[in-house]
């Protein structure tokens, strides 16, 4: 099962550490990495689930990249997409390894 309290608490945590001396957009594009569990991924599936949550989709042999917003760039807002995002990828044996804002 996976842990989303704690993956919660790393992003918030990341807003704490960040918002102390470096100047934060009001909005961005924020890109969600996810890493693939099984060599036989199901690509099309997953990207296909996250397209219809509205995320633009793209990936290399490895890690998927999941891109919403521009979004309020605040812990509540970019968690509550990283969740949705989480939630959806799941099943396919995706999981999270990190975010960050697209330049």
């Amino acid at each position: 099962m996976h842990d989303y309290r704690s993956q919660r608490a790393d992003t918030f945590e990341t807003f704490a550490k960040v918002g102390k001396g470096v100047k934060l957009p009001k909005q961005a594009v924020v890109v969600y990495q996810f890493v693939a569990e099984e060599v036989e991924t199901n690509w099309a599936g997953v990207e296909k689930a996250l397209r219809a949550k509205g995320f633009r989709t793209s990936h290399d042999s490895e890690v998927l990249e999941a891109r919403i917003g521009p979004i309020a760039i605040d812990a509540q807002t970019v968690w509550t997409w990283e969740h949705l995002a989480t939630e959806t990828v799941l099943p396919f044996e995706f999981f999270p390894d990190g975010w960050e804002l697209d330049e």
